[in-house]
């Protein structure tokens, strides 16, 4: 505060008697304007840093919550005992075919958060669903998680995640209307099959 207050009388002690005081007044506000565009850049870069951070930290927290979904799942597929813990499914399959829609979620997971990051675009995303869904145990575990899928898509904030859901819907039904899916038992051929020919 001294400093401040005794800035005046200094600057006049140390400069030359013919000082023009308006002039380096003008010269001052001059600065004092440039000052302000460049303070206010600044400023932006803090907001743009703090932003680019914020989403950062909401997609790390988000990549923990999906680690920690998949590591739950691929405990309950190695023990077969704690799949009963999940929801029951919708009708009544066998543990091998729940085992299999279970490990179906897990990759349509990571596609859908893939989608949501924009790792992917939407071209690249129709083309992995409709692959995806010529499968048996792919159409299988959209059927039973589509409501579910949607209801959550729909009512959460996530534009992107919306949008991957209606994809994700629009590429099971042109799968349907293409043919029925390739079934399970039809994916490989038998070694029986193959040693024959």
């Amino acid at each position: 505060m001294a400093a401040l207050l005794s800035t005046p009388f200094l600057l006049r002690a140390l400069a030359p008697e013919r000082t023009d005081w308006s002039e380096l007044s003008d010269i001052s506000q001059t600065y004092g304007a440039v000052s302000v565009v460049v303070s206010t850049l600044a400023l932006a870069g803090v907001v743009a840093s703090l932003a680019y951070q914020a989403r950062q930290t909401r997609v790390a927290q988000e990549e923990a919550a999906r680690a920690a979904h998949r590591e739950l799942v691929m405990y309950s597929l190695n023990d077969p005992s704690l799949l009963t813990c999940w929801e029951p499914p919708r009708d009544r399959i066998t543990e091998e075919e729940y085992r299999r829609r279970a490990f179906t979620n897990l990759i349509f997971s990571r596609w859908a958060n893939s989608f949501v990051l924009g790792r992917t675009t939407e071209d690249q995303a129709r083309g992995l669903l409709l692959q995806h869904f010529r499968g048996q145990t792919a159409r299988a575990h959209w059927e039973q998680a589509r409501s579910g899928w949607i209801r959550q898509a729909e009512a959460g904030l996530n534009r992107r995640a919306r949008r991957f859901a209606r994809i994700a819907e629009e590429c099971y039904q042109a799968s349907v209307v293409a043919g029925p899916a390739v079934a399970v038992n039809e994916y490989f051929e038998s070694e029986i099959t193959a040693s024959a020919d």
